[in-house]
């Protein structure tokens, strides 16, 4: 049997996950001198509404323990851990760590390239292959099919999150300190930083460049659009529409980001992000 394992980057929790059929190994959150595993310990509101106070945030990927952990639970089983891009985090380190650690098990480590939607997407796209007894090779090549066409963007509303993350490509920083305009941040090439893709007034024209790169695209029935907000629905509505308006037909989904990405894109920041099924 193949068991699918990944990481909160899913968006799901531990509970949503194991009701989901897979498991997920939860990254932390540090803030006001306490540490929490994010959804589990931690929502969202809760975490931005500390932020709001004053405190600035910190994560960290999941303890090479606590994925061994999971991996320990299927020793007779073929495990495929799908984990959110490296270089984005330490989250893939430590599920290659930890399956170094289980010589005795068969374990597949997948750089997913991506995080959130997409990641969300392709974790459940396995998981559903799994229950119909599909093989670990048939998984694994779906999985990479499914790389190879997602897209992410991310609208931040304050640069310094990214900024002190050290996520962002050189020059990147003095755009986003440029008032009343709103940077459009994508993957570089490698995925493991992020640069500007545009730079429009106001997060509506933001959205409208974002709606016009995946016409671009082909998107169509087949694709799924996620959209994934820090703590902001309003926001999340307001990209709803229009992208709406401009796919009428094509699945839309709209989730909160979990606390370890708040830490990085910063509270109100919007992604848009796309996967072909």
């Amino acid at each position: 049997m193949v068991r699918i394992v990944s990481d909160t980057s899913t968006l799901y929790s531990t509970a949503q996950a194991r009701e989901a059929g897979f498991d997920v190994s939860p990254l932390s959150v540090t803030i006001n001198g306490e540490t929490y595993r994010e959804f589990d310990e931690i929502s969202s509101e809760e975490f931005v509404s500390i932020i709001n106070q004053g405190h600035l945030p910190v994560s960290s990927q999941p303890a090479i323990g606590q994925v061994e952990e999971v991996y320990r639970k299927y020793p007779n089983d073929q495990i495929l851990n799908i984990s959110m891009a490296h270089g984005l985090s330490g989250t893939y380190q430590s599920a290659c760590a930890a399956a170094e650690l289980c010589e005795d098990q068969e374990i597949t480590v997948i750089n997913s390239t991506t995080l959130c939607g997409p990641h969300r997407c392709m974790v459940e796209t396995a998981v559903a292959m799994a229950k119909e007894n599909k093989t670990l090779q048939e998984i694994v090549e779906k999985v990479h099919a499914m790389m190879a066409t997602h897209k992410s963007y991310l609208i931040p509303a304050d640069f310094g999150y990214l900024r002190r993350g050290g996520r962002l490509s050189p020059l990147v920083s003095y755009v986003g300190q440029v008032g009343h305009l709103a940077p459009v941040m994508t993957q570089t090439d490698d995925g493991e930083q992020l640069t500007i893709a545009s730079v429009r007034r106001g997060f509506a024209n933001a959205i409208k460049y974002v709606a016009k790169a995946l016409e671009e695209r082909n998107i169509g029935q087949g694709w799924r659009v996620f959209i994934s907000h820090g703590a902001t629905e309003e926001r999340a509505e307001q990209a709803f529409k229009i992208l709406r308006e401009v796919f009428p037909n094509v699945a839309i989904e709209i989730h909160p980001l979990s606390p370890a990405f708040i830490t990085q894109g910063g509270p109100s920041c919007v992604a848009v992000q796309v996967v072909k099924l």
